[in-house]
């Protein structure tokens, strides 16, 4: 009996015909509506070509995609769903490199990325593919973009803030999934997120906007009805064509208004978030981005130096905080910054003592710098007591004097700062205990009983 032997090209050629016909199969059960049948067929499709989809030719990859989304989005699982839909658009606007990998097997890579990553030495032409699917996908999703967003808004409206943003969200991957695409809703997804405190959530949806590179700059187009007398918001082909059509058309008081671009703000966003979530070197990386972008953001500026102090990078922080204020010798941020990085350093003291004054001079009510400034002046004082038990203990009662009239000198310096940051809040019940404590030490009798009894009344 003689032995069959398949060459490998037709076994490829089998293969193919076999995944085509899934596919094809899939796609009729999803325009019926049969999800269950559709994942079946993409199931069976995807156990022959696993995860490189690249053999497959462009159309048969739109009807996979048509198909494999569809059913997602029938099955209930809108948002996976829906981005799996969005790669039909991206193969109509990526170029497509064909070419055939080591086993002679024909290849179809989506967009320059792909094609670097999985086809690296091989002999690629570029190629253009036109979806045949869209109309199809549009009549279908429009209605659950609508109804989805519907529901965010009014979620939002409630202030179920993670609810709304999860279906602003979920109306964004629908939207762009039927080729409309709208991040404007996604950036609404962002604030929404944020402001449910969903942090993760927030910084993957700006993240995702400015690797889009959305700025939400745009122009809307606006004019009068004549029949409602309303002023209705009109897609730019009609607002042309009615303008062209003046006095005989439906339409008066055309109107342009060009919304100002939010990636400045998002970049503020998302470098809040990323400190927040204590992913300090991501958000150095992107504030610097941000700040080759917007050079005079100053809450950048802020941001940066405190990433860098975050992540233990002194130095970075310290120039990025003489960067700001060699920019604005008025900003006492900068400056109440700069003191409390000098007030570790034993050998800055001078230093920090100059930097929160300017702090001060330019911001009075600058209570954490008041609260700073004490602490610098009075030094570390259980050392100094420490220090005076030894001496009085070895017998050097003039060495021991001497360290206690500096103490007391340290501290009369202190309290005018002190008074102030009191001043500023008195229910401080530290601050009142520190005043009591420095007012015994001075041998300022009346004060200290006057912060005594106030220290009283604060504890009850």
């Amino acid at each position: 009996m003689k032995k069959i032997f398949l060459s490998l090209t037709m076994i490829a050629a089998s293969l193919s015909f076999a995944q085509k016909k899934e596919i094809a199969n899939a796609v009729k059960a999803a325009d019926q509506g049969d999800a269950s049948t559709t994942a079946a067929e993409i199931s069976k499709a995807e156990a022959i070509f696993g995860d490189k989809i690249y053999l497959l030719e462009p159309s048969v990859q739109e009807q996979y995609y048509y198909a494999k989304g569809l059913g997602l989005v029938k099955a209930g699982k809108i948002a996976e769903g829906a981005q799996v839909l969005a790669k039909i658009s991206d193969l109509g606007k990526s170029t497509i490199y064909t070419g055939k990998d080591n086993d002679k097997n024909k290849v179809y890579f989506v967009g320059k990325e792909q094609a670097d990553k999985l086809g690296a030495g091989l002999a690629l032409k570029e190629e253009k593919y036109s979806p045949s699917l869209a109309s199809k996908i549009s009549p279908q999703l429009i209605p659950m973009f609508q109804t989805a967003y519907k529901n965010g808004v009014t979620a939002y409206e409630a202030k179920n803030f993670p609810q709304a943003a999860k279906l602003f969200e979920e109306s964004y991957d629908l939207s762009k999934a039927g080729l409309f695409d709208n991040p404007s809703v996604l950036y609404s997804a962002g604030i929404a997120y944020a402001q449910g405190e969903k942090k993760e959530e927030a910084s993957k949806v700006f993240q995702r906007l400015l690797d889009m590179g959305y700025t939400g700059a745009e122009t809307i187009y606006t004019a009068k009805n004549k029949k409602t007398n309303q002023v209705d918001t009109l897609d730019k082909s009609t607002f042309d064509l009615y303008k062209k059509m003046g006095a005989s058309g439906d339409y008066t008081d055309f109107k342009e208004e060009k919304t100002p671009s939010k990636e400045e703000e998002i970049y503020d966003f998302q470098s809040l978030l990323l400190m927040d979530l204590g992913r300090y070197d991501d958000a150095i990386s992107l504030i610097e981005k941000g700040i080759k972008k917007y050079p005079n953001n100053a809450k950048l500026a802020n941001a940066l130096g405190i990433a860098y102090y975050k992540s233990g990078k002194t130095d970075q922080f310290i120039n990025s905080l003489k960067s700001q204020i060699a920019k604005n010798p008025n900003d006492a941020n900068a400056w109440y910054n700069l003191g409390v990085i000098y007030k570790n350093d034993p050998a800055k003291q001078k230093e920090s003592e100059e930097a929160f004054n300017k702090a001060i001079s330019i911001e009075p009510n600058n209570k954490n710098a008041y609260d700073n400034m004490v602490a610098l002046l009075m030094g570390d004082d259980s050392k100094t007591v420490d220090e005076f038990n030894a001496l009085k203990k070895a017998k050097k009662i003039d060495e021991a004097n001497k360290v206690m009239e500096l103490r007391r000198a340290r501290f009369a310096k202190a309290i005018p700062y002190a008074e102030k940051a009191y001043a500023l809040d008195p229910k401080d019940a530290d601050m009142v205990s520190l005043l009591k404590g420095l007012y015994n030490a001075t041998q300022n009798t009346a004060k200290y009983n006057e912060f005594k009894a106030k220290e009283a009344e604060l504890k009850k």
